[in-house]
């Protein structure tokens, strides 16, 4: 759930959010997944046609995690 984005989508006007909630146990401990929010933004981006901007922002996600750089929740030793 960490790394899901959301969309609402209606006829006059759209709303992009991360599906997961605050996280209060983790407040302020930098452990919190911005992936979520991130990848609500790519959609949103997609949505008002800038999937050329999207596709690098998700690349860079992508390149990121691959690189190693990952919170707890999506991999640990």
């Amino acid at each position: 759930v960490g790394i899901a984005g959301s969309a609402n989508i209606g006829d006059q006007c759209a709303m992009f959010e991360a599906i997961h909630g605050s996280a209060p146990k983790i407040a302020g401990l930098d452990k919190a997944n911005p992936s979520g929010l991130l990848l609500a933004a790519v959609q949103m981006l997609i949505h008002i046609d800038q999937a050329s901007v999207a596709e690098k922002i998700h690349n860079a996600w992508l390149a990121t995690l691959e690189e190693g750089a990952h919170t707890a929740d999506i991999y640990h030793d």
